[in-house]
């Protein structure tokens, strides 16, 4: 839901319309601008993201839009990902030392009852545009182009919605679509799937193909209150496999690793997704809620509760709390582990971001005007616990004296604690 130009709108529905665009991933961004002023808006923010013991990512982004007094808009937005540390490899959790495949077609040793991981750098480069324009008094789109490169995957997209006022602008229906077209060029070259070694296929670029729509419907019920529903459809094909994810064989009898595999994805993905949501304004405070509810035909099921208060302190300053649960359900063809000596499957694959995956996230926004500037200044830190449904196996034993319990039980699934803290900065003028 975006509120348009024409008719100046009352101080209520612009915050309205900037709460939905901050919590509706589909919409584009508020504009706050009539058809007789002319603006430009400078946004700078840094992202930290910790993985405990794992992933690193530093991402600073700064973008520029220019508000034209005719109701368009243009901005450019630049991105850096500086990504470090380890990602877990797919192989299983063993009761002995092993050695699995590294994210650079290498080698790397992992301890007892330790998650394997592979070492990892990599620098992405992103650069997004994007361009607003009224058609006529009742219909506006806004279109949208994006490059990112790292350094074994290229991304080129565009984006196009369409958005209809009707009901005196209380309604807005709007349709959208966009493709990207992806290369993947793995380190070391394509593997081949479901190979017990690491045996190069093809040192070619692998093409990746996204092409998604979009439909959305918002309505003002009240003065105070808006809702909105929005439904996506996306359709991927070509190499989606992870290239250095692998799959652990896993002996029948001891559940213990005795060899690995490299993993295969099948080569086509359908995603859905529907996404309700509701903004409401209290005499100051605004309250945001959203339930997504995704499904691919992969099996994966997700369902996903997200809830912001922001609450005004007074002299331009604010608080807003946020809370989100997210749960979601395996694909057909992950596993923890293959059976050593049985027949391959089709498709496998360890990679946990396809498991059976829970979430609960816990943080706040703060935000202020600064003293003697026009600039308004953001601190956002969240908290992040993420775990999994899956089997424990027997690990070293736990010596503690009279204590003594036995093996300790280790999940092959562990949580996952990660913690983000983001700086941003807005300035008009």
């Amino acid at each position: 839901m975006q509120l348009t130009p024409g008719p100046r709108p009352s101080a209520l529905r612009l915050r309205l319309g900037a709460a939905a665009c901050l919590l509706l991933a589909s919409a584009p961004a508020a504009r706050a601008q009539t058809a007789d002023t002319t603006a430009n808006v400078f946004e700078a923010s840094a992202l930290l993201y910790g993985e405990k013991g794992r992933t690193n990512v530093m991402e600073p982004t700064a973008k520029i839009t220019h508000l034209f007094g005719n109701g368009q808009a243009l901005s450019a937005q630049l991105g850096l990902d500086l990504m470090t540390g380890a990602s877990p490899t797919g192989a299983i959790v063993a009761t002995q030392m092993q050695t699995v495949t590294s994210a650079s077609g290498g080698s790397s040793t992992t301890s007892t009852s330790q998650l394997p991981t592979a070492k990892f750098s990599d620098l992405r480069g992103v650069l997004d545009l994007g361009w607003q324009s009224p058609i006529g008094r009742y219909l506006r789109n806004d279109a949208g182009g994006h490059f990112s490169r790292e350094k074994d995957y290229q991304s080129l997209g565009w984006s196009e919605q369409l958005s209809l006022d009707l009901m005196q602008r209380r309604t807005t229906l709007s349709v959208g679509a966009g493709a990207n077209r992806d290369g993947v060029f793995p380190k070391g070259g394509t593997p081949l799937g479901l190979s017990p070694t690491r045996i190069i296929v093809s040192y070619d670029t692998q093409p990746k193909d996204v092409a998604f729509g979009t439909v959305g419907l918002s309505q003002i019920l009240t003065r105070r209150w808006m809702l909105a529903l929005d439904g996506s459809r996306t359709r991927e094909t070509g190499y989606l496999t992870e290239p250095y994810k692998i799959v652990s064989l896993v002996s029948p009898d001891s559940a213990v690793a005795v060899g690995q595999v490299t993993e295969k994805r099948p080569s086509e993905r359908w995603r859905n997704s529907v996404t309700g949501s509701s903004v409401y304004h209290f005499e100051e405070n605004v309250l945001y809620m959203s339930y997504r509810y995704y499904w691919d035909d992969w099996s994966v099921r997700s369902h996903t509760v997200d809830a912001r208060y922001r609450y005004e302190l007074g002299n331009q300053t604010f608080l807003q709390p946020h809370v989100r649960l997210y749960t979601q359900t395996q694909a057909s063809f992950f596993t923890f582990g293959l059976p050593n000596g049985a027949p391959l499957p089709t498709y496998a694959s360890a990679d946990q971001r396809l498991g059976p995956l829970h979430s609960f996230t816990l943080g706040a926004t703060y935000g202020v005007h600064l003293p003697n500037h026009p600039g308004e200044l953001t601190v956002r830190a969240e908290w992040i616990h993420q775990w999994g449904s899956g089997p424990t196996i027997n690990g070293p034993p736990v010596s503690g004296g009279e204590d003594d319990s036995g093996p300790q039980q280790v999940s092959l699934f562990p949580a996952l604690d990660i913690g983000t803290l983001v700086v941003g900065y807005t300035l008009g003028f």
